[in-house]
């Protein structure tokens, strides 16, 4: 009987655990962008601050993903940390939310929840929906847990053994609050420790007392995770706010523990009907609360002394720090744009050690190598945010016109490498993996065709390189007549392909959407690469300036801060 109630249990905190996974990416793929950008809007003061703290987790159904998020924006100068942390201290408050609304009998609900789920996701035309459908199926899947961890666990009376155990693990408060934590580190969510929690209790496995010090070491457990996952590196400044979580959470337990008999005579008191469930329910939100009031007031001291225990500290070695923005020279603009123009080949470098290495995994089969790419690419992508606001920075002063043209061809040619690095990272290494996976090999001719056409694509990112720093018109002309070439080559490298079908070569029948869409990327890679040589040309007169127009705007509006056209690859 015993085994049984175990595997029941275990069942039942895996169900809630992935319906809790499908609920989180769902609403990630659904809204992740908006809910970012919505974030960023309201991180002014302290009070917007903590309610979107409470929106956003009630949203995600996660604290832990919250402060994923909100160490990215501290982290990269987003965001203070004042305000960073009352964001967090709003998400502790949200998860409470989730766990109240749980707490409540809507068993019914789960089959509904399951089936409009399933629907959506397998019927609906619309991506959104699909993904609304998944996180239908995550809450139905949710309650549905809960359902078996309360079945399971209801007959206690037939399983004396399990119940001696847990007393005798949760006797003692402290190593009480400390299997809390590990649980809810080992299961990234402090909502299915305190739904667990009070499950038990509901089941008379555990005590009041218990359950509400399993709900502290839930509470600082989850606090672990964004610390041990979201500030990696070592720059001391990026675990400012993991650590300023964990230390609310610590300062939280240690004057809460010594009051859980006190506290849960007083819930039992004042709620003699509520029953178990709803008083840990409570409890959870209770302490939480009341940490966002303690802390809320000496935010600013608080910060101000994170900020000094951990200083920002820039990694040279890191190949996503910037190296040449320097903001001392921001007021002079003929010196700030040179540092910009040297950052964004600093950038440049990383690109084409990108387009380099990706090849190489591609044909090679280096899975390792393809996650270096990968790697890299959030390096770059780092890059490209801090050449963006360093030049937004620039041109909110006044400008001479040669110096906000100078402006503009830097970011222009910052947006067209950042996009090389997203093909090459979002489609070659995609098809690399693929490759991989299937154990796959281009032939002999194939393969000889790709590499001719790699080469000539890094050749002429050189060139571009070149034409970037001295706006040499020769050289720009040069570089769209490669264009041509290019562009034949492709189409004798794919008839050359199809002739190959033809012969029935059983390489090229097994690697024929991967070879044409290789070819498809290295072209579209030397189309951004190409956009370096129409500034040039524009400066001399020699650029019709139809092929631009219509094109220009979307990408002016891509780019915050910037008014005007950018030059980019028609």
């Amino acid at each position: 009987m015993g085994a049984s109630v175990l595997l029941d249990l275990l069942g039942g905190v895996s169900l809630l655990l992935w319906g809790l996974h499908m609920v989180q990416s769902g609403i990630l793929r659904a809204f992740g962008p908006r809910i970012k950008d919505w974030l960023g809007r309201l991180l002014r003061r302290r009070l917007n601050a903590l309610a979107a703290g409470i929106g956003v987790t009630l949203f995600l159904q996660s604290s832990t993903a919250t402060a994923l998020m909100l160490s990215s924006f501290s982290a990269n100068g987003f965001v203070e940390l004042a305000p960073a942390i009352a964001v967090m201290l709003g998400a502790n408050i949200g998860s409470t939310l989730t766990v109240q609304l749980l707490s409540f009998d809507s068993s019914f609900a789960a089959p509904l929840l399951l089936f409009a789920g399933v629907i959506a996701f397998k019927r609906g035309q619309r991506t959104i929906t699909r993904d609304l459908g998944r996180v239908a199926i995550g809450l139905g899947l949710m309650l549905l847990s809960l359902h078996i961890l309360l079945s399971s666990l209801a007959p206690a009376d037939n399983v004396p053994a399990m119940r001696e155990i847990l007393r005798f693990l949760t006797r003692e408060p402290v190593l009480t609050l400390a299997l809390g934590a590990a649980l809810a580190w080992v299961a990234h969510s402090s909502v299915t420790t305190v739904l667990l929690a009070m499950s038990l209790a509901y089941s008379n496995f555990i005590t009041l007392e218990a359950a509400m010090a399993l709900v502290l070491g839930a509470n600082l457990g989850s606090a672990i995770n964004p610390l041990l996952e979201g500030a990696s590196g070592g720059n001391p400044a990026h675990r400012r706010l993991p650590v300023a979580n964990v230390i609310t959470r610590l300062v939280g337990c240690m004057l809460f523990l010594p009051l859980i008999p006190a506290l849960a005579q007083w819930l039992s008191d004042i709620a003699p009907n509520y029953g178990t469930v709803r008083l840990v329910a409570d409890f959870h939100t209770g302490f939480n609360v009341a940490l966002a009031l303690l802390f809320l007031l000496p935010l600013r001291p608080f910060a101000a002394l994170l900020e000094r225990v951990l200083p920002d500290v820039k990694q040279g070695n890191d190949p996503g720090t910037p190296l040449y923005l320097d903001e001392s020279v921001i007021d002079m603009p003929a010196i700030a744009l040179a540092c910009a123009a040297r950052e964004t080949l600093h950038m440049g470098d990383i690109i084409e050690t990108m387009l380099r290495q990706g090849m190489q995994a591609l044909l090679a089969n280096d899975r390792k190598l393809a996650a270096e790419v990968s790697r890299l690419d959030n390096a770059a992508d780092r890059l490209h945010e801090a050449i963006k606001l360093y030049l937004v920075k620039l041109t909110r002063g006044s400008l001479e016109e040669s110096e906000g043209r100078r402006a503009m061809e830097i970011m222009a040619f910052s947006v067209n490498l950042e996009h090389i690095g997203d093909i090459i990272d979002r489609n070659l290494m995609e098809l690399a993996n693929k490759k991989i996976k299937r154990h796959l090999q281009f032939s002999i001719e194939g393969r000889a065709e790709l590499e001719e056409l790699h080469r000539l694509t890094i050749d002429n990112l050189k060139v571009a390189f070149s034409i970037f720093l001295s706006g040499d018109v020769r050289l720009a002309r040069q570089l769209l007549q490669e264009k041509t070439r290019i562009r034949e080559l492709e189409m004798t490298a794919a008839e050359s392909h199809i002739a190959r079908l033809r012969e029935g070569r059983q390489q090229s029948i097994e690697t024929s959407s991967l070879h044409l869409d290789v070819l498809r990327d290295l072209k579209r890679i030397h189309s951004h690469i190409c956009a370096s040589a129409y500034p040039a040309l524009d400066a001399a007169g020699e650029l019709n300036p139809s092929r631009l127009k219509e094109r220009l705007e979307a990408k002016v509006r891509e780019e915050d801060g910037f008014q005007g056209k950018l030059y980019h690859a028609p």
